[in-house]
């Protein structure tokens, strides 16, 4: 038999697999799934308004950086410090816009990858700062907004710290990969 076809059933098996040896691990153990399961769903649905007001704040936030020209701007200023070090100036809109939204950033790496194209160093670059960084400020403001912890200082610089890594990174590897 095809090890390929197995891989390929287990893959579309193992989700279902695991929550139904979840839902019978709970009920051996006497739990009542159905009624916890509705009691999680009320808790999840409660955490979902509570997030509302930050995620409101925070897309607004977005789309006034964008929309005010702050972002291009931005580049326009560190373009020159950015060809000293090597950093294409391209990526700099992604780099500034990562950390803040990921949809903001997907949009500017699907643009980049569509104007350089998906193959080229600067859309493999694109590519691989998508994976690389997460959107910091986004995580902070949702999850430490939901669960009221206010003094996030060490959080985003540590945060920050390693989406800087992350873009110099990719940037570098894809340079010594790709290039």
């Amino acid at each position: 038999m095809n090890p390929l076809l197995i891989f390929n059933a287990l893959s579309n098996w193992i989700v279902p697999a695991l929550i139904l040896l979840a839902l019978l691990y709970g009920y051996l153990r006497g739990v009542k799934v159905f009624e916890t399961f509705v009691e999680g769903a009320k808790e999840g649905f409660d955490m979902a308004v509570r997030l509302i007001p930050f995620l409101v704040g925070m897309m607004v936030a977005i789309g006034l950086f964008r929309g005010s020209g702050a972002l291009e701007l931005l580049t326009l200023v560190l373009t020159p410090v950015l060809r000293l070090s090597g950093i294409p100036a391209e990526v700099l809109p992604l780099g500034l816009m990562r950390p803040l939204s990921g949809n903001g950033a997907l949009a500017i790496a699907v643009e980049m990858m569509n104007t350089f194209g998906p193959d080229s160093l600067l859309g493999r670059m694109a590519a691989t700062m998508q994976g690389s960084t997460d959107t910091t400020l986004f995580v902070l403001t949702v999850y430490f907004g939901t669960v009221g912890i206010r003094k996030t200082r060490y959080a985003l610089i540590t945060g920050l710290l390693g989406d800087l890594a992350g873009l110099l990174a990719a940037i570098f590897i894809c340079r010594m990969v790709f290039h």
